[in-house]
């Protein structure tokens, strides 16, 4: 069964997951994690790429373990310009199961 949490009470305690879209495609993960590196520690990040052509598919994902250190970020970062790009920075709700 999938599962996200939904309650309330709870999402406080949770790591914050990021969605960061409308990358540049030449963007590598050192940029990303240089972007968000003054707002806090990040516990992971990756920038997805196409499987068969191993290329950015203009967005990707960063996990900062302390929510308020995250949102700080998204509010500092959604709307900002990367390159010839204005990207879009919002968290996203954590899937209990990983899939």
């Amino acid at each position: 069964m999938t599962g996200y949490v939904s309650s309330s009470t709870m999402w406080y305690n949770l790591a914050m997951n990021i969605l960061v879209r409308k990358l540049p495609r030449t963007t590598t993960e050192e940029e990303l994690r240089a972007l968000f590196t003054p707002f806090g520690t990040i516990s992971s990040l990756n920038i997805v790429e196409d499987q068969v052509t191993k290329t950015s598919k203009g967005f990707g994902f960063v996990e900062m373990p302390n929510r308020n250190e995250g949102v700080a970020a998204i509010q500092a970062l959604n709307g900002k310009k990367l390159g010839d790009k204005i990207i879009r920075v919002k968290g996203t709700k954590k899937r209990l199961d990983g899939e």
